[in-house]
């Protein structure tokens, strides 16, 4: 399966007044600030510079909408749990994310970043239920799997899909390698395929 090739960077939004006509179908891009979430999307996408990476976590303060063909986008929402921001900036994405997921009817579902060193997090089973409440499915990418041994994987993603029992489908991933890419843009193309 190719990638994105007519992907592109569409706009960024402070504030919902700012959000895209909500129309098409969209999913969403989740996780926390230090979770390669912008190089996942750009390894999914098959763009390499579509979402800007940074060694500073927490450079996605804005939620960021991508197109990804006729009708369908990726968004990129802020990242959590980690950047080095002020509380009154943390409220500000916390209040731009609640409007986002309680207002889009395009919104088809949510794949959430989560560092496979790591785990999943209490906020990134929040974002779950989260999303869960709204009635729209979730795909859990751990990324940076080319960090952890053969093993190690296989024991993070047990614990992961018995975390997420119920809440998400789950899959190892490494924008580095490019293991899981074709897996995890089948999750993305069966999400945008939802009515």
């Amino acid at each position: 399966m190719p990638g994105y090739t007519e992907a592109r960077f569409l706009t960024s939004a402070a504030r919902p007044g700012q959000f895209l006509s909500d129309a098409g179908v969209e999913i969403a891009f989740a996780g926390r600030s230090n979770a390669g979430k912008s190089s996942a999307i750009n390894a999914i996408t098959g763009r390499r510079q579509l979402a800007r990476t940074s060694r500073t976590p927490g450079r996605t303060q804005l939620i960021n909408f991508f197109h990804l063909a006729e009708g369908r986008r990726l968004v990129d929402l802020p990242g959590y749990g980690f950047a080095q921001v002020p509380d009154k900036v943390r409220d500000s994405w916390q209040r731009l994310m609640e409007t986002y997921f309680e207002e889009r009817k395009s919104l088809r579902g949510l794949l959430l970043a989560v560092d496979s060193r790591r785990g999943l997090g209490a906020m990134d089973l929040q974002m779950l239920d989260w999303t869960g409440s709204l009635g729209r499915p979730a795909h859990v990418l751990l990324t940076k799997s080319d960090k952890l041994s053969r093993s190690e994987a296989a024991s993070v993603l047990r614990e992961a899909t018995a975390a997420c029992e119920g809440r998400a489908s789950v899959q190892l991933f490494s924008a580095e390698t490019g293991d899981g890419v074709v897996a995890a843009r089948a999750q993305l193309e069966a999400l945008l395929e939802r009515g």
